[in-house]
């Protein structure tokens, strides 16, 4: 009995070392399965990290090529518009060539386009010669410069005080008009006629009105101020309402005969007027006033022309602005410093 205890213990022994070593190697390759797993895990997400950076490199790249080529392409045609708007300007150059001619529109193929535009320098204000001309009591004048601003929006007393700082900047005295402006703290009239129309800016008064889009469109300092007459062949509409006696119906029934049959400035079918009196009758003017605004109102007497060139290429415009003066019959100059590219 006691034998048989003893190969019973032992057989029990055996099998439990033989359990323990099965249960050690199980916990062995457990250990290692959740490590192979933890290690595959890390690689994966390290992975993952690298595709999402590489995927954000090449994004960014996609986009810098993008923007990169937008801006090439958008300069090209920022360029070839300013070249199509300088062939424009150099067309209007030519003797030959004439305000509403063919020649001053074209295209150098799809969306490449430039229009020019000639206007007598004569349908704007000279602001020097009539500053001139108030300065020395010019009744009539002033009260056309004071009509225009009112048609330009402008109140009452802004309109006495923009015309007195006016005359206070360009007259050679430091007296100060009842409205102007005469040297002061950080403001020093030159006391002098106007140089470039750009100064006026600089002037009490105009700081609103010259703030404006277009203020400018009406008024000049390149026509000869001997002359300093408004011709209406080339006014524009404000201008022609602010002349004594006109309406609007009158300058609208004007305005449609200079136009011609297309009803658009500047082409080859315009009305052609052949004299003074011819321009004042088609104004509405009878006889006996035609004599009194004669002084006033001139027609092609002033030689200087504003030529306007539009260029466009794709959605890019550029617009090149000077002034010509006629120099005989076959000669033009360009007037000096008046070449602008916009």
């Amino acid at each position: 009995m006691g034998a048989l205890r003893k190969l019973k213990s032992s057989v029990a022994a055996v099998y439990d070392r033989r359990n323990e070593s099965v249960l050690s190697s199980s916990a062995v390759i457990d250990r290692r399965y959740r490590k192979r797993r933890s290690t595959r895990g890390a690689a994966l997400m390290l992975s993952l990290w690298a595709l999402f950076l590489l995927s954000a490199m090449v994004i960014s790249w996609a986009l810098d090529i993008d923007t990169r080529l937008t801006l090439s392409g958008h300069a090209t045609r920022s360029l070839e518009a300013e070249a199509l708007a300088c062939s424009g300007a150099e067309i209007a150059l030519h003797p030959a060539v004439k305000a509403g001619s063919v020649l001053l529109h074209g295209s150098f193929g799809p969306g490449k386009t430039f229009r020019t535009r000639i206007t007598g320098e004569a349908g704007r204000f000279n602001l020097n010669g009539f500053a001139t001309a108030l300065i020395q009591g010019d009744q009539q004048r002033l009260e056309v410069l004071k009509k225009y601003l009112e048609l330009k929006g402008v109140e009452l007393d802004e309109r006495d005080r923009m015309i007195d700082c006016l005359l206070d900047w360009v007259d050679a005295d430091n007296v100060e008009r009842l409205n102007g402006a005469e040297e002061g703290p950080g403001y020093k009239p030159p006391n002098r006629l106007l140089q470039r129309i750009e100064e006026v800016k600089r002037i009490k008064g105009w700081e609103e009105f010259t703030s404006k889009e277009d203020w400018d469109a009406d008024f000049t300092i390149n026509t000869q101020q001997s002359l300093n007459k408004i011709d209406p062949t080339w006014a524009s509409r404000d201008v022609l309402l602010s002349l004594p006696g006109m309406t609007e119906p009158l300058v609208d029934q004007f305005l449609t005969l200079r136009r011609g049959p297309d009803g658009i400035e500047g082409t080859e079918d315009d009305a052609v007027f052949h004299s003074l009196t011819e321009v004042l009758t088609a104004l509405g003017y009878p006889q006996p006033v035609q004599n009194q605004v004669a002084g006033l109102i001139g027609f092609n007497e002033d030689p200087t022309m504003r030529v306007i060139s539009e260029g466009k290429s794709g959605d890019v415009t550029r617009i090149v602005r000077m002034l010509i003066r006629k120099a005989g019959t076959n000669s033009i100059q360009l007037v000096p410093g008046t070449w602008k590219e916009l």
